[in-house]
């Protein structure tokens, strides 16, 4: 039987299709800047984000600290969400590699931060304190989508303040297609965006980070001294090129199942909170332990938490989703 895997969208499998562009891939050397899928793949995105360039990298957690050492020197800081990534789940990389110090605010319920608590945030211009250069923001946010409106009111904010405004963008792609606006709609807000290609869209490695000419060479510097460059990457960029070619709409499928568990768990007894994409928060309590040892002998793995986190991707069906309905029914029933 196949495993059911809703511990994150991180665990899909390259299609068939995707491992045939891999192996039909044009290769050079990357650090040469010879690689033409490599070239391809950043210019494609650059291009379709509205920035003037972009730079492939292994990963997002990478990609969001190039990104913040790009815009700020030793000593600045940065404001971010008590719950970001770029925070609390990419092992402190801009305070230790960066010298960058995080200024983290909590978060609101839609998965915004209070504009009025980020301003408030921001240090005077006096040598006792870290100078304030960036504002980073995630989207979508534990699965939340941040509203446009929201988006313009972050960038006037960030200009007004002298900040530049950065954005976690590892799962652009799934606010895009919520929100019916091409992904350039969100990204046009900002003056640095990482693109995650290895969750949702399914590719098996790596992220981009698009920006202006001058922040992505200072990127390109700081990839280099971080061991983050490549040789033949192009069959890695390859399968980034395709899932943003063929892979994009169907993340609406990956919401309606999303949505499909939800209502499930709902009608099953749980609490859930509302869903937006692809994230599914259920209230389990102390349970979480036990159903996650019950689940995984049924061939679903999850993780163990009070407040569960599931997440829909390309290898989970509707199909698979009632059978996972059948499980946690099971499990009450016991």
């Amino acid at each position: 039987m196949p495993v059911i895997d809703l511990r994150s969208d991180t665990v899909t499998q390259p299609t068939p299709g995707m491992r045939e562009a891999m192996l039909a891939a044009e290769l050079g050397d990357d650090v040469y800047g010879e690689d033409p899928t490599v070239n391809r793949l950043e210019q494609h995105l650059a291009a379709e984000l509205g920035f003037a360039a972009a730079l492939f990298v292994p990963t997002g957690t990478m990609s969001n600290l190039l990104g913040l050492m790009a815009h700020c020197e030793r000593g600045d800081e940065y404001i971010v969400g008590q719950q970001a990534h770029t925070y609390k789940y990419e092992g402190g990389g801009a305070a230790v590699l960066g010298s960058i110090q995080p200024q983290p605010i909590d978060g609101e319920p839609d998965g915004s931060l209070d504009l009025g608590k980020v301003e408030a945030a921001i240090k005077q211009d006096d040598f006792h304190f870290a100078r304030t250069r960036l504002l980073a923001l995630e989207n979508t946010m534990q699965g939340k989508v941040l509203p446009l409106e929201y988006l313009a009111a972050a960038r006037d904010l960030t200009r007004r303040r002298g900040l530049a405004l950065h954005l976690d963008g590892a799962r652009l792609y799934n606010a895009a297609v919520k929100l019916g606006v091409p992904a350039r709609r969100i990204a046009e807000h900002f003056d640095s965006v990482s693109v995650c290609l290895s969750k949702g869209l399914g590719a098996p490695v790596g992220s981009v980070l698009c920006g202006s000419e001058e922040l992505i060479g200072k990127a390109r510097r700081w990839r280099k001294m971080v061991g983050g460059g490549m040789r033949q990457a192009g069959m890695l960029a390859a399968a980034g090129l395709y899932a943003l070619e063929n892979q994009v709409a169907r993340l609406a499928d990956d919401h309606a199942n999303a949505e499909r568990l939800a209502a499930g768990l709902r009608e099953l007894g749980y609490q859930v909170e509302p869903v937006q994409t692809n994230m599914v928060y259920a209230q389990v309590g102390e349970r979480g332990a036990g159903l996650k040892a019950f689940c995984a002998e049924r061939g679903i793995k999850l993780t163990a938490a009070p407040r569960l986190r599931m997440v829909t991707h390309m290898d989970i069906s509707a199909e698979q989703i009632g059978q996972v309905l059948d499980t946690f029914a099971a499990f009450a029933r016991r």
